[in-house]
Order: structure tokens, then C-alpha cells, then sequence
């Protein structure tokens, strides 16, 4: 054997235990735990602890499992309640593998867990949840209201009533109940959580309708006492505009009666100095008044209208 074929035999030699130990090595960290299997079948215990570990190459297989734990994401049902009401609830969860050996003999992985989890949390809710009146779904505690206008027109004597269970107590039963069938394949449920309730859509549309129409009920009452003050203050006004103006008719009259009465005055003085002047004047005046370029009189000689005229032609 020359040194080439030397040199190759030992490089394939090399690749090969390279290959054999690649296969036969394994590190499991801290998130996850391993379970061997030969052939398909699993051979000795769970190793959950963190590190190299070895295995036989080529035959043997490690399967790796979470050890942390992992989301359950349901999807909403339609479920009718106890009092009948037709609703949608959308639950939540999170699970772990608690015995890696027996989880995967019963589910194999992960999608085969979430698969039984469906089937199981789903039934367990719709079972507990059809058990109960609607009003022990959503309220938690018998805490009082402070019932104001804005809420009055959404509650009401079911909305306030006392409960005995309560949501919190109901997502316990229902976990306590999933939990007793998880435990046969491997898996520990943490919690479970209703994470959203809401009327089926027929339903809902009656509740929107009944909201807006008690929105408008409020928005027709304020614009009624709106209108009413409007109304009142308008009266307000026009009573005030009126009183106003009839106080200042009165001043009005007053300051002219006084006036008229010191023209009265002022004449009679003048009257009772020279009657004849006074006379001679107020006709002068009536001529102004009566009398323009167009206007025609037919008088007589004799009428008392000319007498200053006659006399000034004398």
C-alpha cells in the first residue's frame, strides 16, 4: 500500500467516526427534553437534563419536546347558555409536556397535543358554559354600579343581579375538568382563560339597535329640555325687550307731556303779554303751513282768514 492510499484510508477512516459520532452525539438544552426511540418504539426514560448526551448511530432516533410552556389559541364557538342566550366564546390556555414518555406514546408531538386540546378544552367549555346563565359569564364579582344616566340605558335588572359562580370561577371549573383527561397523555394544563364573549350575530345586531335607540332617546330628551330653556329664556327676553320699551314709552311721554306743558306755558305768556301779536303770528304760521306757489283760496272779503292780509294792503 503506497502512502496515498494510505493517506485516503485515513481520511475516510476519520469522516467515517466523524459521521458515526455526529449521529451518535446530542446536546439537549435547557428548554428542551429528549426521548429515544429504536425503530420507531421508545427505549428507556425521558432525558430532561441539560447537556452532551449519546446515542446509538443510525438506529437509534432523538426526539426533542418543549419544556417550556406553550400556547393553546382556541377558536370561538357558538354555545347557547343556560337562560338560552346564543353567544360566541373564544377561550385561551397554556400546557406543557409534563411526562415526555407517556405524551409521546399517546399524541407523538405537538400538533397531535393542540389536536386533543381542541377536542378537549372546546367540549369541557361548551359542557360548563351551557351550565350557566349568561350574566355569571360576564361579570366576576357582585361589586356594586354606579349607575349613572350614560349606563342606564344598557343595564338592567338581569345586568345587576347578584351572581354565585362568576367567569373567574368558571374558567377554574374548566380548567380542573380538562386537566383530569390531559394528564392521561403527558400534558399539565396552567390555565385556561375565557378571553372574549360576544352575542352570535343575530343577536348582537338586536343589542346594537336597542343601544342606539336608547341613544336617541337620551339625545331626543336633551334636545327637548334644550328646546324648553330655549323657549323659556326667548320668554325671558321678549317679556324684558317689552318691559324696556314700555318704560321707555312712559319716559318718553313724560319728557313730552313736560315739554308740551312748558310750550303751554311759554305761549300763554306770550298770549297774555300781546294777545294781538301772538294772534298776528299763529296766522302767519297757519299761512306757511297751508299755503304754497300752487294753491288757490276762494275766499270772501269779509272772512276772519284775510283779516292781517286786508290790513297790510291797507
Amino acid at each position: 500500500m503506497n502512502k496515498q492510499t494510505k493517506y485516503i484510508s485515513i481520511i475516510a477512516g476519520v469522516l467515517l467516526i466523524l459521521i458515526i459520532l455526529s449521529d451518535a452525539l446530542f446536546v439537549v438544552s435547557e428548554m428542551n427534553q429528549v426521548i429515544i426511540t429504536q425503530f420507531g418504539q421508545p427505549i428507556g426514560e425521558a432525558i430532561t437534563g441539560a447537556g452532551l448526551h449519546i446515542k446509538m448511530p443510525f438506529i437509534q432516533k432523538a426526539n426533542f419536546f418543549e419544556k417550556r410552556w406553550l400556547e393553546w389559541d382556541g377558536a370561538a364557538n357558538q354555545i347557547p347558555t343556560k337562560d338560552k342566550k346564543y353567544i360566541w366564546v373564544d377561550t385561551y390556555a397554556r400546557w406543557r409536556i409534563m411526562e415526555p414518555l407517556t405524551f409521546f406514546q399517546r399524541v407523538r408531538d405537538e400538533r397531535g397535543a393542540q389536536s386533543r386540546l381542541d377536542d378537549i378544552i372546546d367540549g369541557e367549555t361548551r359542557n360548563i358554559v351551557a351550565s350557566y346563565d349568561l350574566i355569571e359569564l360576564v361579570r366576576s364579582s357582585n361589586r356594586e354600579f354606579e349607575i349613572t344616566e350614560e349606563l342606564e340605558f344598557i343595564l338592567d335588572k338581569e345586568a345587576i343581579r347578584t351572581i354565585n359562580t362568576g367567569r373567574e370561577k368558571i374558567a377554574e371549573i374548566i380548567l380542573s375538568k380538562s386537566s383530569e383527561i390531559t394528564g392521561e397523555f403527558g400534558v399539565e394544563l396552567k390555565d385556561v382563560r375565557i378571553k372574549r364573549i360576544n352575542y352570535v350575530d343575530e343577536v348582537q345586531q338586536k343589542v346594537f339597535d336597542r343601544m342606539i335607540a336608547e341613544r336617541q332617546r337620551i339625545a331626543s330628551k336633551y334636545r327637548s329640555e334644550g328646546d324648553g330653556r330655549s323657549a323659556e329664556i326667548q320668554g325671558q327676553k321678549e317679556r324684558e325687550l317689552k318691559k324696556i320699551q314700555s318704560e321707555a314709552y312712559r319716559t318718553a311721554q313724560e319728557i313730552k307731556g313736560k315739554a308740551d306743558a312748558e310750550a303751554t306755558r311759554i305761549y300763554a305768556q306770550a298770549y297774555n303779554r300781546d294777545p294781538e301779536f301772538y294772534q298776528f303770528m299763529k296766522t302767519l304760521e297757519t299761512y306757511r303751513k297751508i299755503m304754497d306757489k300752487k294753491t288757490w283760496l276762494m275766499l270772501s272779503t269779509e272772512a276772519e282768514f284775510l283779516k292781517y292780509l286786508k290790513k297790510t294792503s291797507k
